[in-house]
């Protein structure tokens, strides 16, 4: 079994050493992967766009000295010729700051976007997210990593990009708000039901979905920001010559005629672009600092997940049986047999290596329903946890001959699993592409499910099976309509075995029993965790389990 490991040393400061380049540059990977990509195209583009503004910038900063000129010898043609190159100038620059800015988001989406699937291809792969999350302690809040830190990663990096490539001096003068948190959030707090499930690959495709709303929107606000830029950018300029138009009307309306080029040179240079423009630099100086430590820290955790992410899914030996794919190596091509699961002398331990089994033989047939009780602490839902493959048994074998999903073997878990969704993505879950044998989706079936599951209200409380509702379903339903819902799911699936750890815990004994009953008539064989006595008439087998890697099993006597 995979023990948890110990929690990374806390409070270490990011710096910029060598495994953060090594880590830079692993990131690199992922938002440059060729040389012919968008992601390349794009910032040699806005590269390109960046040096031309520079060179605008350039000019623009060598019109004061010709204002003087014109100025100082009263050309009035002059200062109208010099007065229209200024503001063509200008609007040039201020279109090119714009189109800067908005590459820079444009790029900013694309890593965003880039960067985000790889950390979810790496996170949805073999349960990895369980083993993160449940197994492991050295890599925290990964789904904060992912949605939080990637996006100020990619921001920051954004921002900078121009800045920091074009040359030396432009280096001296130049230099974050969660997607889906909540999705990230659901997958670490529900890791072990969602595991059960097999739900990786459709939480994967879920998260994603939301991702490319989210990015999409972005997109859209880019575009309508873009004529923005450009206006707010042409009247930040516009202020550099304003001072020179004030000032000529006094000039040349003979207000100042007695003074000598001299001083009227000192007195026009009062307003001199060359002032705004350094002390802008040099703000822009002081936020690059920080920026840099910004990017630095966000580089660290977001490099660490990865190297922890490649480093479980290529230790993981699981092979992700997900439902409508491929079976691991080794399991039957035929249809499910009779026999469900064979163990071998399985001995079980908790992550503090303390014995919960020992020398488990057991085979688990069609129609032989296993109960199994015992004290908490002593190993019963480790042993569910061992039967589901997210944990590694420390000695034995365990071979299951039987399909997961539909018409093979289903895990009810301790909790229960609901994602964000319609009331008959509910029941269906985890959709019809991951249950390819799942059958109709029809309203009747689902609302009769509904209904012998208890929940003949729930329709007209969400307003149809398909309205979209704005409510987590956590806080709307009880726990025992929680319960009730995951066997509406049970129900509408029909797997040969279901697997329930406590998954009537919530429910009285009546409502208990009418579920089994349920379950027995649409052929189930369970294997179940429970402590009500009144469970036993539902199976024909029960396993105490009694502590310190004892156990018994006996056949329960039909009366």
């Amino acid at each position: 079994m995979a023990v948890r490991q110990p929690a990374a040393k806390a409070g270490a400061r990011p710096k910029l050493d060598l495994q953060f380049l090594h880590r830079f540059l692993g990131i690199q990977k992922v938002l440059f992967p060729s040389w012919s990509s968008q992601n390349v195209l794009m910032f040699l583009t806005l590269l390109c766009v960046t040096l031309l503004e520079q060179l605008i910038i350039y000019q623009v900063g060598l019109i004061p000295s010709q204002y003087y000129g014109v100025l100082g010898s009263k050309d009035l043609d002059g200062f109208k010729t010099l007065t229209f190159l200024a503001v063509v100038l200008i609007i040039l620059n201020s279109t090119l700051k714009s189109f800067d800015q908005f590459i820079s988001s444009l790029l900013y989406v694309n890593w965003r976007k880039d960067l985000t699937e790889h950390l979810h291809c790496l996170y949805f792969r073999a349960r990895v997210y369980y083993t993160l999350n449940v197994l492991r302690d050295d890599i925290d809040n990964p789904d904060q990593r992912i949605s939080q830190d990637v996006e100020r990663f990619c921001r920051q990096l954004s921002s900078m990009a121009s800045k920091l490539i074009i040359s030396p001096f432009t280096l001296v003068y130049y230099t974050y708000q969660c997607f889906q948190r909540f999705k990230h959030m659901q997958i670490r707090v529900n890791a072990e039901p969602a595991a059960f499930y097999r739900a990786g690959h459709v939480e994967h495709m879920r998260t994603d979905r939301r991702l490319q709303r989210l990015l999409q929107t972005q997109k859209e606000l880019m575009f309508k920001e873009l004529w923005l830029y450009i206006g707010v950018n042409t009247f930040d300029y516009m202020g550099s010559i304003l001072s020179y138009i004030v000032i000529a009307i006094p000039i040349f309306s003979g207000v100042y005629g007695d003074l000598s080029p001299t001083e009227l040179s000192t007195l026009v240079s009062k307003n001199a672009f060359v002032c705004i423009y350094l002390i802008s630099c040099f703000t822009t100086l002081i936020d690059l600092s920080t920026t840099l430590s910004d990017v630095a820290g966000y580089t660290h955790r977001i490099g660490e997940l990865r190297e922890a992410l490649l480093d479980t899914s290529l230790k993981s030996q699981d092979c992700e049986s997900e439902w409508g794919l491929d079976r691991a190596p080794g399991w039957p091509a035929a249809e499910p047999a009779d026999t469900a699961f064979i163990l071998e002398r399985v001995s079980i331990s908790a992550p503090s290596d303390r014995p919960l089994v020992k020398d488990l033989s057991l085979k688990i047939c069609e129609g032989q329903s296993l109960l199994i009780m015992g004290n908490t602490g002593t190993g019963k839902t480790s042993l569910l946890r061992v039967l589901g493959g997210l944990w590694e048994s420390t000695r034995g074998s365990v071979q299951m001959l039987t399909d997961f999903g539909p018409h093979g073997v289903l895990f009810l878990p301790q909790k229960p699993f609901f994602t964000d969704g319609t009331l008959r993505e509910q029941v269906i879950y985890p959709l019809k592409e991951i249950y390819p044998d799942s059958g109709s989706t029809d309203d009747e079936r689902i609302v009769r499910f509904l209904e012998l599951a208890g929940l003949s209200s729930l329709v007209a409380r969400t307003e149809g099976l398909d309205q979209q509702v704005d409510w987590n379903w956590y806080d709307v339903l009880s726990p025992g309509e929680m319960q009730r819902l995951s066997f509406a799911r049970l129900f509408y699936l029909q797997p040969k075995y279901a697997v329930l750890d406590e998954a009537t815990s919530a429910l009285t004994e009546e409502a208990e029993g009418e579920l089994y009953r349920i379950g027995q008539q649409l052929g189930m064989t369970f294997i179940s965790v429970g402590h009500r006595p009144s469970l036993e008439k539902f199976h024909s087998w029960v396993l105490k389990l009694c502590g310190g890697g004892r156990w018994e099993l006996s056949r329960i006597k039909v009366e």
